[in-house]
């Protein structure tokens, strides 16, 4: 028992000298706690929207509960009052120990370990916004906005480097093993100056993802069935990110992701038509209809995954190439390079292609010819350069 008191004290100790007081009412794990497992790495996913103008960024995280680590999805909020910004809590390893430091909300960006956590949050400060005249400035470069929704913006894409979740380090905790920044004479001024802990709604925030099991690591293996939202308690905003996830994992085939893409360029080409006729908005009504459809297209999503039809293309050379493309593609979904209709164009050549494949080996007992192998591998390569123009021409999906 004293092991474990003497344990418990040191643990605290740790804490306190690394959380600044103002901010120790935040700490929602730790006490009673010996975590000895790092975080997950942090997951990639697309940043929804930001709703509303006032809203401001705050990236998703490993926090940890009584089943272990579960994923608290980023999520647009509004800040407990103007000209506050949000510095992320992040995982420190200390004495052999994994220990949280909560976010706070103050007048500048503190330390955050050093975490890229993407949109604005590079490890350093953040560069998606600021505050000007009492209202925020959007960084579009940076930060997914609609511009016909949201009007205090701008571009800066100086910036633009290590700012996107994408092709980053993804380390998410500081310390032996992992990162090792160390605070900057202004981060830790930042410390000092008067905090806020977070929001209610944060909190009802993340005490919802604790009690939903599919954020769990342990149930997910470190891809959260929800990765982010545009708001807390508003519509989760991961349909383009559960079909990335469902072409990467081979739970969709290039016939089912078609088909998904399609209708989901038709509704977006459906929102985009009723807001131009309405100034830029959408009524009541019209937002209660795409609200359906896209009830309708999450539960089509969710049967494509778990049906039978698996994207399985064999251990073998047309088989590795053809899962190269799919990864390719479920980047370029995830990344917002590839529309959904680019995309469905390009899984519908897939599916021709695999279409193909089939009836050819049925015709010769599960084995492809030389020249059928020829054949496959020049209708691959027009594929691939396809995928390569869609993900670097100019159009980018819907924000």
């Amino acid at each position: 028992m004293q092991g474990l008191l003497k344990i418990r004290n040191i643990f605290l100790a740790l804490l306190l000298c690394a959380v600044p007081a103002a901010s120790f009412a935040q700490i929602s794990i730790g006490i009673g706690f010996t975590i000895h497992t790092a975080p997950p790495v942090l997951p990639v996913y697309a940043q929804p929207p930001c709703p509303a103008d006032g809203y401001l960024w705050t990236p998703g995280y490993w926090a940890w509960g009584p089943d272990g680590y579960y994923w608290v999805p980023g999520v647009w909020v509004r800040p407990p009052q103007i000209g506050l910004l949000w510095t992320p809590g992040y995982w420190g390893f200390v004495g052999g120990i994994y220990s949280w430091r909560p976010g706070y909300w103050g007048p500048h960006v503190g330390f955050y370990g050093g975490v890229n956590y993407g949109y604005g949050y590079g490890g350093v400060g953040f560069v998606g916004g600021m505050w000007q005249g009492g209202a925020f400035h959007y960084n579009t470069a940076v930060v997914n906005v609609n511009t016909t929704i949201v009007h205090n913006t701008y571009i800066n894409r100086t910036v633009i480097n290590n700012v996107t979740v994408n092709n980053i380090n993804r380390t998410s905790f500081n310390g032996q093993g992992g990162l090792t920044a160390q605070p900057s004479v202004q981060e830790q001024a930042a410390l000092r100056e008067q905090h806020f802990q977070a929001t209610s709604e944060q909190l009802s925030h993340q005490n919802t993802a604790s009690q939903d099991r599919n954020q769990l690591a342990s149930v997910n293996h470190g891809r959260p069935a929800t990765m982010a939202m545009n708001s807390v308690n508003g519509r989760r905003y991961d349909q383009q990110g559960r079909i990335a996830n469902g072409v990467a994992s081979g739970q969709l085939t290039a016939g089912e992701t078609r088909n998904l893409e399609n209708r989901e360029a038709n509704l977006n080409k459906e929102v985009h038509n009723d807001r131009q006729a309405n100034g830029g908005t959408l009524t009541p009504q019209e937002r209660q209809q795409v609200n359906r459809q896209q009830n309708n297209l999450s539960r089509s999503i969710n049967d494509d995954k778990h049906n039978a039809a698996t994207a399985n293309y064999g251990n073998n050379q047309v088989g590795a190439r053809r899962d190269e493309q799919q990864q390719r593609v479920a980047q370029g979904i995830r990344s917002g390079q590839m529309t959904p209709s680019e995309t469905a164009r390009t899984e519908n050549r897939e599916a021709n292609i695999n279409h193909q494949v089939a009836t050819d080996r049925q015709a010769n007992g599960g084995k492809l010819t030389p020249q059928e192998h020829q054949q496959i591998n020049r209708e691959q390569n027009g594929a691939s350069r396809q995928i390569y123009d869609e993900k670097h021409n100019e159009k980018t999906a819907p924000r």
